[in-house]
C-alpha cells in the first residue's frame, strides 16, 4: 500500500441504500464511507475486532455534488487528514465515472471498550497511522 495514496475501495450501489427519489439515501454514504475505513485499516494490520478499544464517531460530514443512484459504480477514497492524542480524522471523496460526486469527514475518539471514556490512541496504532498521515500530507503539500 502506497501511503502517500489516498486509499480507494470501488463499489456499486445496492438498491437498498436508495430512497424514494431513487438517489443514495443520505445516511448510506456513510456506510460507504464506514466499508472503506474498514479495508483502508485492514491494509494497516488494524483490526477492531477483540481489541480494548473502540472508535466511535463524534462528528460526520457528507456534502453531495451530483445524484449517486442504484448500481452506480462509484469509488470511495479515504484520507487520514488528523492524528491527535485520542482522535482521528478521515476525509472522504467519491467518484462516479471519475467525477467527485460526494464528499464528507468522519472524526472518531478512541475509548476504552468497558468504562466508555477517551483514551490515548494506543501506540501500536498510532505506529500504523503516522506513516500514512505523514506521507499524505507531505504528498497534499506538493499539489
Amino acid at each position: 500500500m502506497n501511503h502517500a495514496e489516498p486509499f480507494t475501495l470501488q463499489t456499486r450501489v445496492g438498491f437498498i441504500d436508495t430512497d424514494a427519489s431513487g438517489r443514495i439515501h443520505n445516511t448510506a454514504m456513510f456506510r460507504y464511507f464506514e466499508a472503506a475505513e474498514t479495508e483502508f485499516m485492514r491494509r494497516l494490520g488494524i483490526e477492531y475486532k477483540g481489541s480494548n478499544y473502540l472508535f466511535p464517531r463524534v462528528h460526520v460530514e457528507c456534502d453531495f455534488v451530483f445524484p449517486i443512484v442504484y448500481d452506480d459504480l462509484v469509488c470511495v477514497e479515504i484520507s487520514l487528514t488528523k492524528l491527535g492524542n485520542s482522535s482521528m480524522r478521515f476525509d472522504f471523496r467519491t467518484f462516479k465515472s471519475g467525477d467527485l460526486a460526494a464528499k464528507g469527514a468522519v472524526v472518531m475518539v478512541c475509548v476504552d471498550r468497558t468504562t466508555q471514556n477517551s483514551i490515548t490512541i494506543p501506540n501500536e496504532l498510532r505506529e500504523k497511522l503516522e506513516p500514512v498521515l505523514s506521507a499524505q500530507a507531505e504528498e497534499n503539500s506538493d499539489r
